[in-house]
């Protein structure tokens, strides 16, 4: 047996012990926050086969997922043979969300545990099923990431954490040798990282930013395994984040399609590039937050 296929194996047996000491049950449904992405992705495909018959991805739906990741998740639930369910969340109401003052992830994230919440207990209320386990894609990484308050969101809502002792490089690893599609796509956070902190956290903001990456990655012709990110920033300005060694011949292309016009129906001050950088926009604000309920 290979490394990866004993990583793979001791990883679902910890999921399945910390079931049974979650609950002794059999009337029981594991449920995996899932966005498409490469960590979610993993927990659903390692869930699904700890529990091939009682597990289940929820993805939330609002303005701040673009529409290419609520495809790509469809897509991706399908090759693992898990069923998906879309939810309906409201982080778009919360006053502290829209205000984007650090805050945004922590509400985003309790938004979506809140509804799955009520999915649980309409479920149980309406089934056999008694016990239900969330699971998040949370990797050793986002644990040491100052700018991940939606972590404490899911401390709030017990979520379990499979992943938590695998870096980013060893969760991309284990999905390829598990031949999940999307083992080598780029990141692709919510539409709100990128907004500059400060520049509120409205439909119309959220949808600018989308249209403009995709205009942006169908010109320079970018395989979803680059990075991209448009960020609108303070004064409506739009900075172009893609990978540094494309920097210099990105701009003329950019401008030969008329970057400026089409930034400017979309709603954009002005635009720029620079290299991209994970979390360019993010601040830390962790201490402003208190954990309402912990394991």
């Amino acid at each position: 047996m290979s490394r990866l296929s004993k990583l793979t194996d001791s990883i679902i047996h910890s999921i399945k012990a910390s079931a049974r000491q979650a609950s002794s049950s059999q009337a029981a449904q594991h449920i995996t926050a899932f966005s498409g992405g490469v960590d979610s992705s993993l927990t659903l495909a390692l869930v699904n086969r700890a529990f091939p018959k009682s597990s289940l991805g929820v993805i939330g739906v609002s303005p701040s997922l673009p529409e290419s990741q609520l495809e790509l998740a469809r897509r991706v639930a399908s090759h693992i043979n898990a069923p998906l369910t879309e939810v309906t969340t409201n982080e778009g109401t919360v006053p502290d969300y829209i205000e984007n003052k650090g805050q945004a992830c922590f509400h985003c994230k309790t938004a979506l545990y809140s509804t799955l919440q009520s999915v649980i207990d309409y479920s149980s209320s309406q089934s056999h099923v008694n016990h239900v386990t969330l699971y998040n894609g949370t990797n050793k990484d986002d644990k040491s990431d100052p700018t991940r308050v939606g972590l404490l969101a899911a401390a709030n809502f017990n979520v379990m954490s499979p992943l938590s002792s695998l870096k980013k490089s060893e969760v991309r690893e284990l999905a390829k040798h598990l031949g999940l599609p999307n083992h080598d796509y780029a990141a692709s956070p919510c539409l709100r990282s990128r907004l500059a902190f400060g520049v509120e956290a409205t439909s119309e903001h959220l949808k600018r930013v989308e249209k403009a990456e995709n205009f942006v990655r169908r010109t320079l012709n970018l395989p979803p395994q680059s990075d991209l990110r448009v960020r609108l920033l303070s004064g409506g300005k739009g900075m172009i984040e893609i990978e540094r060694s494309k920097l210099h011949e990105s701009k003329p292309v950019l401008e030969e399609h008329d970057i400026q016009n089409k930034f400017s129906e979309l709603g954009f001050s002005t635009w720029d590039l620079r290299a991209f950088k994970s979390g360019a926009e993010a601040v830390i604000v962790k201490d402003q937050i208190e954990i309402t309920q912990t394991k």
